[in-house]
């Protein structure tokens, strides 16, 4: 019950005078519930059986006390029934049989059923959730409590339902633990138990290395680097496991997010599930980082060097008519001419050139064919093999003497 604030643990119970529209819709007898309270004898009968009639229908359960009620609600009730002393109802209590009585006419005619007899079906509604959503405890909890009243289930105790819950969540947490766990060879789980280790030589592990992933720097050199984390990750072989098919990708995502913020001694002491589906989670989200980060570096590395050709056009004269390009392919992505040495912009004294040089870049390379040129390279099916290709051949054009 701790997960619940006080307000949210008094379910089941008044928490105060209900607004006097709540009153005029829930709280009204219809004919229907005059005719029932009607067939009590006595003042005091008929205004106790109306009192659980709409305490029920307000709160979806029944009170221990039946007259533990708001005075706006008996006096309210006491109106429709034309009671000029509502004091009269304490005389409902004086004999303890005919509360429950009353109470089980009421379930009887609403047709409502004890909790008991739904518990099963509770559970596994609450571990479905659990399982595609990875919510709380208190989000269960209380989209538990709606899905309940709208199926004519009596709530039960704040306590037992909230112990309920609980368990039935750390039951689907532990399953997931244990499906992802599964998925692991013997080898994969010493690899990935080697990732939280310090390697000689090092000042952090591997996992915090691939977690921080490749200086954003435009050179040919950095994305080598990128690419040689990406086919490192990839070796692992993690993505024939086939974990999406079987885990819900929130659930993955959850564990993806603690497993790139936790610090790696904390996951180490972890138990075996937890450990190694964390980590199993937060690779698989590495491998599509890894190459996000490449095709970053890549096209960090591309604009760099298209704003270095127009620079050049502008100072050798040449015209500033843009070459011709593959079908479907803007320069920046052709195979020759649209990736060349990378120098800075104004070693030379070429970034003077102010507005002039910008056009002759866009005459060089259009925004749309610029644009365009990322989202081929981003649909590529093989990112890191292509990418390693474009980076070695950009690396050699770097290792190249300068005229």
């Amino acid at each position: 019950m701790e997960f619940l604030t006080d307000d949210e643990a008094a379910y089941g119970r008044y928490a105060g005078a209900p607004a006097q529209a709540d009153l005029e819709r829930v709280f009204f007898l219809d004919d229907e519930d005059r005719a029932r309270v009607g067939r009590r004898r006595g003042e005091h009968m008929r205004a106790g059986f109306a009192l659980q009639l709409v305490t029920v229908r307000w709160l979806g359960t029944f009170l221990e006390d039946p007259l533990d009620v708001p005075g706006e609600v008996l006096d309210f009730v006491a109106a429709q029934l034309g009671m000029v002393d509502a004091s009269r109802v304490k005389r409902y209590t004086e004999r303890t049989k005919t509360r429950f009585d009353h109470q089980w006419e009421i379930r009887q005619a609403r047709g409502l059923r004890e909790f008991a007899e739904a518990e099963v079906e509770f559970a596994g509604w609450a571990a479905a959730r659990s399982w595609t959503s990875g919510d709380g405890p208190k989000a269960i909890f209380l989209d538990g409590v709606a899905w309940l009243r709208e199926r004519k289930i009596l709530l039960p105790g704040v306590t037992t339902l909230a112990r309920l819950v609980a368990k039935v969540r750390d039951d689907t947490t532990r399953r997931l633990w244990r499906e992802l766990e599964g998925l692991l060879t013997p080898v994969q789980r010493h690899v990935l138990d080697r990732l939280l280790d310090v390697p000689p030589g090092s000042r952090v592990s591997d996992l915090e290395r691939w977690r921080k992933g490749p200086v954003p720097r435009g050179s040919g050199l950095a994305i080598i680097k990128a690419l040689d984390q990406v086919s490192e990750i990839k070796a692992l072989g993690l993505a024939e496991l086939g974990a999406e098919a079987l885990v819900p990708p929130r659930r993955l995502g959850e564990l993806a997010r603690y497993g790139m913020s936790a610090d790696a001694g904390l996951i180490r002491r972890h138990p075996d599930g937890r450990r190694l589906a964390t980590l199993l989670a937060t690779v698989r989200h590495l491998e599509a980082k890894s190459v996000d980060d490449a095709l970053e570096l890549l096209d960090l590395l591309m604009t760099a060097e298209t704003a270095e050709q127009g620079a050049d056009r502008i100072g050798q004269g040449q015209s500033t008519q843009a070459p011709p390009a593959r079908q479907g392919v803007g320069p920046a992505g052709g195979g020759g001419g649209g990736v060349v040495r990378v120098r800075r912009m104004g070693r030379s004294g070429r970034g003077a050139a102010g507005v002039a040089g910008v056009e002759a870049i866009e005459a060089v390379v259009s925004r749309a064919d610029s644009h365009r040129s990322r989202l081929l390279i981003r649909r590529c099916q093989a990112p890191s093999m292509r990418l390693c290709r474009r980076g070695r051949r950009i690396l050699r054009r770097e290792e190249e003497p300068r005229d």
